[in-house]
C-alpha cells in the first residue's frame, strides 16, 4: 500500500458564500476526517515578515496550542511553515493543505506520528496528476483553505502583496479576517480585516476551542 490513498469525501463545512471562489465541490483526504467536525482557523503570512511579528506569531501558536484550537494551513511560507513543529507537539488537530495532489506526495517523518495518532489530516483540491507545487495550486490552495477555514488569521501582509490581494477578495466575500494591530498591517487593517492585540485574542477565537465530539473517533484515520 502507498504512503498515501486518495478518498474522495463530502466536504462539510465549506463556505457557501465563497464556494465558486474556492471552485471545489470534493477534495481528497488522508487522516482523520471527524477532524473537519470541528471549526478551525486558517493562517497564513506573506514570504516576509517584521520581526516584532515574527515573535508575536510565536505567542500566537502558543495560544493556539493552549486553547486547543484546530488550525489549518499549507505551511508554505517561511513564518507559517515555523508554526508547524508547536502545533504538531499539541494534543489537538492539525489540518495541513499540501499544494498538489497528495497521492505521491512523500510524507515527512515528523507528519507519520500524529497522523496515525488521528491528530493530523491532510487535504487537497487537486487531482492525482498535480505532483508540482506553482503559484498557481498555492493559490489555489489558500482559496480552498479559506473555503473551508472557519475564520482566518492573517499575521502579515506586505504593501502590493499576493497575500494583501488575497485579503482584500476575502473581505469583499465577507469572510472573517483577522490580523496584529500593527502599523505593518495599516494597509489590510484599512482594507476590512479586524486588528486584535494578543491580550484580547480569546474573544475573537474563544469559540474555536472546543472538544471534539465523543463519538467524533479521534483516532480512527483513512489509513
Amino acid at each position: 500500500m502507498s504512503d498515501y490513498t486518495d478518498d474522495t469525501v463530502v466536504l462539510p463545512n465549506l463556505d457557501l458564500r465563497i464556494h465558486e471562489y474556492a471552485d471545489v465541490d470534493t477534495f481528497t483526504a488522508r487522516g482523520n476526517p471527524a477532524i473537519l467536525s470541528r471549526p478551525c482557523l486558517a493562517i497564513f503570512c506573506s514570504n516576509r515578515c517584521p520581526g516584532d511579528l515574527i515573535v508575536k506569531t510565536y505567542d500566537l501558536v502558543q495560544k493556539l496550542r493552549d486553547l486547543g484550537v484546530v488550525v489549518i494551513s499549507g505551511f508554505h511560507s517561511p513564518v507559517v511553515k515555523e508554526c508547524l513543529p508547536t502545533l504538531l507537539r499539541s494534543p489537538h488537530p492539525v489540518i495541513y493543505c499540501p499544494a498538489r495532489g497528495i497521492d505521491s506526495y512523500r510524507m515527512p517523518p515528523e507528519l507519520r506520528k500524529p497522523l496515525a495518532a488521528g491528530r493530523l489530516l491532510l487535504l487537497s483540491p487537486f487531482a492525482r496528476g498535480v505532483t508540482r507545487i506553482t503559484s498557481e495550486t498555492a493559490q489555489q490552495r489558500n482559496r480552498f483553505v479559506a473555503a473551508v477555514a472557519t475564520r482566518i488569521f492573517v499575521y502579515h501582509a506586505a504593501p502590493g502583496s499576493i497575500t494583501e490581494q488575497f485579503c482584500r477578495e476575502l473581505v469583499a466575500l465577507r469572510k472573517h479576517v483577522l490580523t496584529f494591530d500593527s502599523e505593518a498591517n495599516r494597509n489590510i487593517i484599512e482594507a476590512g480585516v479586524t486588528p486584535v492585540n494578543l491580550a484580547d485574542i480569546r474573544e475573537h477565537i474563544g469559540d474555536l476551542a472546543l472538544t471534539l465530539p465523543r463519538d467524533a473517533g479521534l483516532g480512527t484515520s483513512l489509513l
